[in-house]
């Protein structure tokens, strides 16, 4: 009788400690294999066959559909160059060039990522409509109130979350290696 107690009790304990280990797991809000650069972040294998199980998992937890290899490659931001994390409550520039792509856009979303609202409806840049330097760089500025050029509105009482897709790219197939992505730089706060 004691060893079915020992073992009744073993089995309870491998099953608390593998559910409750899943549970963890899946909770996340980032998945495994990240690679950063600077204040971006991708998760390049998860749209991939070899995509970890874990990450798999996650992704059908959420119901989010990442970009297939093929397809391209999103980086997240939600802190600037220096760390800070991003607030509607400062004004941001989005500066620099992006790596090589066909096309790509600029998103921003709210801390719980959903899609920023604003007055306009404005939640997105893509390449083919912004204004340009001379130079082939460009300025996208993130702010709660209007700005000439590239302006971004955002909702100053909410946390940002920047979402920099590019697809048909290069990065794909050679992988994220030494990308230069834009800066994305803090201005005036209120």
């Amino acid at each position: 009788m004691r060893l079915l107690i020992d073992l009744a009790i073993a089995i309870a304990v491998a099953a608390l400690v593998g559910f409750g280990s899943a549970v963890l797991v899946l909770d996340r809000d980032s998945l495994f294999g990240a690679v950063s650069r600077g204040p971006w972040t991708a998760w390049p294998d998860s749209g991939s066959p070899d995509a970890d199980p874990y990450s798999k998992a996650i992704l059908a937890r959420s119901g989010e559909v990442p970009l297939g290899a093929g397809e391209g490659i999103a980086f997240l931001a939600d802190h600037d160059s220096t760390g800070s994390r991003l607030s509607g409550r400062c004004t941001y520039e989005v500066t620099g060039q992006t790596p090589p792509a066909r096309l790509w856009t600029l998103t921003v979303y709210d801390g719980d990522g959903q899609l920023m609202r604003n007055p306009i409806g404005r939640t997105e840049f893509a390449s083919r409509e912004i204004l340009r330097r001379e130079d082939g760089s460009f300025a996208i500025t993130l702010s709660p109130d209007v700005v000439p050029g590239n302006w971004l509105p955002v909702d100053r009482d909410a946390n940002l979350r920047l979402v920099l897709r590019l697809y048909d790219t290069p990065l794909t197939s050679s992988g994220v290696g030494d990308a230069v992505l834009p800066a994305i730089m803090r201005g005036s706060c209120r």
